[in-house]
């Protein structure tokens, strides 16, 4: 039986990572003890690793996919296949940021003004290329953690981190003088692992099912009952993928009425539902939409 290998991402991407396989239909128990979750398919093999040596672990073939960040991607300058994007982040599913900041009452205010300079981050290999592509000669250091603290405390001139919401680096009184790049959660492949038919079509359809739990996370299914008179009334307030479904009631002059829309917009909607006729609304979360 073919299998495929698949590395999943240790630290703040594991949990959300583990749970949009659970709602994709892949129950996977970890252990404290090893690297290597059960999984209740016997054609995934799993193998967890930190999302910064993922891609370059695809890339020589010891797993044949796995979810990393584009960053990580760019940092490692990994040839891979870049198979979906998955934006699934915990706080705020908008990709996330990689900035170049530095003390609030520094005199830099420019990339220009970094000639010379220190700058900590633990993304090395992308900011060196990133300096000498503009011929800004710059010295990285390697940062194993706390970088706002590097740049506090005086040990580097402004550093190179990730932010999603720029709290961390607003509450350390730091200011952001330019956005480096922009990083999401990327599926990728190995070449000969995307190449076999067999491994193609497994990861395929593990990123539909993926993707398929992601959209349905966004929006929510709504029921209702509704009088055939102010059935054409109810209809014109419904956005949906296509077209409302719409079943006639046994032996009534009443319909049932279903659709599917965006979970912002039914505290809104429902009331108006509600004055336009609509009974019996039902508001119901939904597991995957393909």
């Amino acid at each position: 039986m073919s299998v495929l290998k698949l590395g999943l991402p240790k630290g703040s991407l594991e949990k959300a990572t583990i749970e949009l396989f659970a709602k994709s239909g892949w129950k996977i128990k970890l252990s404290s003890r090893n690297y290597f979750p059960e999984v209740d398919d016997p054609e995934l093999d799993c193998s967890i690793c930190r999302a910064q040596e993922m891609a370059r672990y695809v890339e020589q073939g010891v797993i044949d996919a796995g979810i990393t960040g584009k960053d990580w991607i760019l940092e490692n300058n990994s040839d891979v296949v870049v198979v979906e994007d998955l934006v699934y982040s915990k706080v705020s599913r908008k990709p996330t940021r990689w900035v170049i900041a530095v003390p609030g009452d520094s005199e830099i205010k420019t990339l220009e003004d970094l000639e010379g300079k220190k700058i900590s981050t633990e993304l090395v290999e992308y900011s060196k290329r990133f300096f000498a592509e503009r011929n800004i000669n710059v010295d990285i250091e390697f940062s194993w953690g706390a970088t706002e603290g590097k740049v506090i405390s005086g040990l580097a001139d402004a550093i190179v981190e990730v932010t999603e919401t720029e709290s961390t680096i607003r509450a350390h009184g730091l200011r952001i003088i330019h956005e480096m790049m922009t990083s999401n959660t990327q599926f990728i492949a190995n070449k000969d692992a995307w190449n076999d038919p067999w491994k193609r079509e497994k990861i395929e359809n593990i990123v539909l099912l993926m993707q398929g739990a992601l959209r349905a996370d966004k929006i929510v299914g709504l029921k209702m009952n509704v009088a055939e008179e102010k059935l054409d009334d109810v209809i014109k307030m419904l956005p949906s993928l296509n077209a409302p479904t719409v079943a006639h009631l046994y032996q009534k002059t009443w319909y049932s009425v279903e659709t599917v829309i965006s979970e912002h917009e039914v505290r809104d909607l429902i009331p108006k539902l509600m004055r336009a006729g609509a009974e019996g609304i039902v508001e119901y979360a939904l597991n995957k939409v393909i």
